[in-house]
């Protein structure tokens, strides 16, 4: 039986498997499921970073914008992200106003500045920062709660329908949550979390 550090569990059916250096560009799938579980891209980590960064700036944008604009028999409406959560200044909404503030825009910006921190020094090759690894486990954590994109993709169902009843104008927060779902999804696809994983351990304080 190999030391367990030598071993990783397949994030998707547990399997285990030896692990080990790969070629440059290669892949390795897992043997039951057939899920990647590394890849071996020399500039994937500095990609990764980059963006995550631009993903961070975009969110900024997307919250201090405005989203869109309504006009409605000439009345004219302008909203922004923020806005529209305070909006729910009633008591029972309220709950409502921190849930939507917590999965669109607290955790989804927690996440990216918690891959900036920890990713940050490997792309200098420096020491890793005090709290890297936990920091990139809390960003692996929040994954499945930031909701950004799903938040886009509902706006613009909801959107598609009182486009029937109004004139919407696209605001250039709009534009940046659409950016920022692109790029999340580009991100998701380029980082390998397993030489992420070997790159903290292996990496000088």
């Amino acid at each position: 039986m190999p030391p367990l550090t030598d071993l990783v569990a397949c994030p998707q059916c547990d399997t285990l498997h030896l692990a080990g250096d790969l070629p440059v560009h290669a892949r390795a799938h897992c043997q039951r499921c057939g899920l990647v579980i590394a890849t071996s891209r020399p500039t994937a980590i500095a990609q990764v970073l980059s963006l995550a960064l631009t993903a961070f700036v975009l969110m900024i944008a997307a919250v201090s914008f405005p989203f869109l604009a309504l006009d409605l028999q000439g009345r004219n409406n302008s909203i922004s992200v923020i806005e529209a959560v305070m909006a729910f200044d009633d008591e029972i909404a309220l709950l409502l106003a921190f849930a939507i503030a917590g999965f669109i825009v607290v955790l989804p910006l927690v996440r990216l500045g918690a891959i900036i921190y920890a990713i940050g020094p490997l792309v200098r090759g420096a020491p890793i920062r005090r709290g890297a690894k936990a920091a990139f486990g809390l960003a692996e954590a929040l994954r499945p709660w930031s909701m950004a994109e799903i938040f886009i993709v509902g706006v613009s169902v909801a959107l598609i329908k009182v486009s029937g009843i109004a004139t919407v104008t696209f605001g250039p927060a709009f534009w940046a949550f659409a950016g920022l779902v692109v790029i999340t999804v580009l991100k998701d696809q380029l980082i390998c979390r397993f030489s992420i994983w070997q790159a903290l351990e292996q990496q000088p304080r």
